[in-house]
């Protein structure tokens, strides 16, 4: 009863008898639209509106690129964001001992990442303790207390507070390698947790020593799915002149500082948001790894962003990027451009209209990926038209693990990338000195 009296107050349009007459109708009267549903009985739909002149246009040569190495392989695992930071990384170490390949431990970063997060989802829990568990904060933390993802200051937060390893020193498992094996285990287990966590706050209880209990919990069941992060190791290798070397008795922080290096704080996250005030700073105060750190962005304009840069390109220095990778991608070819697909046209003749921002306003669009960009290719007056990209998704994706996106692309799908404080202009580098405006848990770029 209380449904029919809110439908009686609004009015309601069925579908009914004569509705579905009309479009049959209209369907029928285009025969062209048969010829396609046939046509694509067989083929899926990406296929089907896949168009080879567009793709030939993006051929893979650049005239700005910057050393790479092997692709690496996230597998069944959200972290991109881990694998697209290390991907800059290594190519320090790499360079500095003369190696024909390294690659960084994202096992190690990863166990920490997840015990960092718990304790992180306990304090906001107990912060906001005093919301209904259906008041928008606690829901939205509610739902996803263990996340995957992440990005370049969650990544940089871990790594200097406690340092990187080689792969080899802590290698992947099966869990590390496919999170969703375990995940609903554990997030279910912090729901729990959290339910009593806000019962004792409630109660005007103390609930710190019951919140250590919790996080030695989570402890425990991460050292059995990762394995014990090493305290010291030897890193052994033979460089390029087939010199054997030997450094024992490493720390994973001894390493970091010796071999990859510590200026973390030389770097800046910009990112370009039609739905935030341009040139301001924010931060996500209840999101990230790290409780005591907190993410920090300076919002530019596009054109700013894509400079920047192009401009740490040319220095011979990899991009880590987030964005959209969602849209108009050939995950087999290792494509990213919206010319490329023709779906409207398959399906009878849709439009697609819709701005960057109300992408963004309707959840059309949001940050689901992390990668490097490692090359670019620029007209003669100096303006890109398509992007060379390190991906981490195993060299059996893309060409060889590697992808280009356009110039489109880019413009419609890129919201963030990291760079050297030092290429920004003065002008630019005033504004980090702002009071970094909060943005809610559940940001579109959150």
């Amino acid at each position: 009863m209380k449904t029919e009296s809110v439908k009686t107050m609004n009015k309601v349009t069925p579908i009914d008898s004569e509705m579905l007459a009309r479009f049959e109708q209209g369907y029928e009267a285009r025969p062209g639209l048969q010829v396609m549903s046939n046509a694509i009985s067989r083929t899926a739909l990406p296929d089907a509106a896949f168009v080879p002149a567009a793709a030939a246009k993006l051929q893979m040569d650049f005239s700005v690129l910057v050393k790479t190495n092997n692709i690496t392989n996230q597998k069944q695992s959200g972290r991109c964001w881990m694998f697209s930071t290390l991907n800059v990384l290594r190519q320090r170490v790499i360079e500095k001992c003369k190696l024909e390949d390294f690659s960084i431990s994202p096992t190690y970063l990863a166990f920490y990442d997840k015990l960092e997060k718990a304790n992180l989802f306990f304090e906001n829990i107990i912060h906001f303790a005093g919301q209904e568990l259906d008041d928008r904060e606690t829901f939205t933390l509610m739902g996803n207390p263990l996340p995957d993802g992440g990005q370049w200051d969650m990544a940089i937060s871990l790594i200097k507070k406690y340092g990187v390893v080689p792969s080899w020193v802590m290698p992947e498992t099966v869990h590390s390698t496919g999170t969703a094996k375990y995940l609903p285990i554990l997030t279910r287990k912090m729901r729990e947790d959290a339910l009593e966590l806000r019962a004792l706050v409630r109660a005007g209880k103390d609930p710190a020593a019951r919140r250590e209990e919790m996080l030695a919990e989570i402890y425990n069941a991460l050292r059995i799915l990762y394995g014990q992060p090493p305290k010291t190791f030897d890193f052994e290798y033979t460089d390029t002149d087939k010199v054997y070397h030997c450094d024992r008795g490493l720390t994973p922080k001894s390493f970091l500082e010796k071999y990859v290096g510590n200026d973390f704080d030389d770097y800046v996250v910009i990112i370009s948001s039609p739905i935030h005030e341009i040139n301001r700073t924010y931060c996500q105060p209840f999101m990230g790894d790290v409780v005591e750190d907190n993410m920090f962005w300076l919002n530019l304009s596009q054109e700013e962003l894509e400079d920047l840069t192009i401009r740490q390109l040319q220095a011979g220095e990899g991009v880590m990027f987030s964005c959209d990778c969602h849209p108009d991608g050939d995950r087999a070819n290792g494509y990213w451009d919206p010319d490329c697909f023709q779906y409207g046209e398959v399906l009878g003749g849709l439009t697609f209209h819709m701005t960057k921002a109300e992408r963004l306003l309707t959840r059309d669009s949001t940050m689901n990926h992390c990668m490097m960009f490692c090359g670019v290719n620029l007209e003669e007056n100096g303006t890109a038209n398509r992007w060379k990209i390190e991906n981490s998704w195993g060299d059996a994706s893309g060409q060889k693990g590697y992808f280009i996106g356009s110039e489109k692309w880019f413009k419609a799908n890129v919201y963030q990338v990291t760079v050297r404080k030092s290429l920004l202009s003065d002008a630019q580098r005033a504004l980090l000195d702002q009071e970094p405006l909060p943005m809610k848990l559940w940001d579109p770029l959150a």
